[in-house]
């Protein structure tokens, strides 16, 4: 499945390592030290917006427009129905 992050841009659910908010990227030293080895390369920033929310995927980093809690919320979404379809399945071939 996939999750929208802002404006053009979808990205495959199974490669998300990790969604931050803006917030923890400004407080954390760890966190902005990670971003400041990718920030030349791999960094994709999807809207001039304000950025609310980094996501981490296996290739990249997208800095997003949407808050993380709304991108945490469709993430487990597509977690939900991706776990129902699986359900489905295996019940259909007993």
């Amino acid at each position: 499945m996939f999750i929208h992050l802002g404006g053009d841009t979808v990205i495959r659910s199974k490669d998300v390592v990790a969604i931050l908010d803006q917030d923890t990227h400004d407080s954390s030293s760890i966190t902005k030290q990670f971003l400041s080895s990718h920030k030349n390369r791999d960094v994709i920033e999807i809207s001039k917006e304000l950025t609310k929310s980094v996501v981490v995927t296996i290739d990249r980093v997208y800095l997003s427009p949407i808050s993380s809690l709304t991108l945490r919320r469709r993430a487990q979404v597509v977690s939900e129905f991706d776990d129902y379809s699986e359900d489905v399945g295996e019940s259909s071939q007993s």
